[in-house]
């Protein structure tokens, strides 16, 4: 990468968490590229040649965001047997959303009305809900969980849980500690309910 490109691409960075700043500040559905060209130093116009729309920056960060919680999510997972790579894997992914609650925003709910993200920022979290399929598949071929937990409907049950929680816990006790908050702590407990509907020999409501 000759200079010039560097530098655009660390102007773009900035760009970006600068973006987050802003919306940290006043709202995720309120960021303003004035104000984000302000703390850059440059007039609004400038911040086009890198940007054409706002809807692009909130494209770049969904992209962006659902591949660095992607790297985290197999950083903390790597080497684990399934069932654990469930269970770190979910904390794990909660754990960001409380370090990251702006970019959490934009991932898991829609709060900037007509953003959809393109299918090349999208396809993260594409694969996010495949390996998390395949891992499931994993613990029921090795006699670990019932089938159903591998179905669509244990893969949306998972998924369900951990929002939930996260759900909770930014709502009701934002400025919590990480990792201290009265709904984060019971993941845990959470998760073993999961495992349980899901045991290999017809726990919950499974045949």
């Amino acid at each position: 990468m000759d200079r010039r490109a560097r530098r655009r691409e660390e102007t773009i960075k900035e760009i970006l968490d600068l973006s987050v700043e802003v919306m940290a500040e006043e709202g995720v559905a309120a960021l303003s590229l004035a104000e984000v060209a302000r703390r850059m130093g440059m007039r609004t116009p400038s911040l086009y040649q890198y940007f054409p729309s706002k809807t692009a920056i909130y494209d770049a960060l969904f992209g962006q965001s659902a591949g660095d919680l992607n790297e985290t999510l197999h950083k903390a997972t790597a080497g684990l047997d399934a069932l654990d790579r469930v269970r770190v894997g979910a904390l794990k992914l909660i754990e960001w959303t409380r370090r990251n609650p702006v970019r959490a925003q934009l991932l898991f709910w829609r709060p900037v009305p007509g953003f959809a993200p393109s299918a090349e920022s999208f396809a993260p979290a594409v694969d996010n809900v495949t390996e998390v399929r395949a891992i499931l598949a994993d613990a029921v071929a090795g006699g670990r969980l019932h089938p159903a937990a591998a179905t669509d409907e244990g893969v949306a049950l998972l998924n369900t849980l951990v929002a939930g929680v996260v759900s909770q816990q930014m709502s009701n006790e934002p400025e919590a500690p990480v990792g201290e908050g009265r709904f984060e702590r019971l993941a845990p407990t959470i998760l073993d309910l999961f495992f349980t509907h899901y045991a290999p020999h017809g726990g919950g409501d499974q045949p």
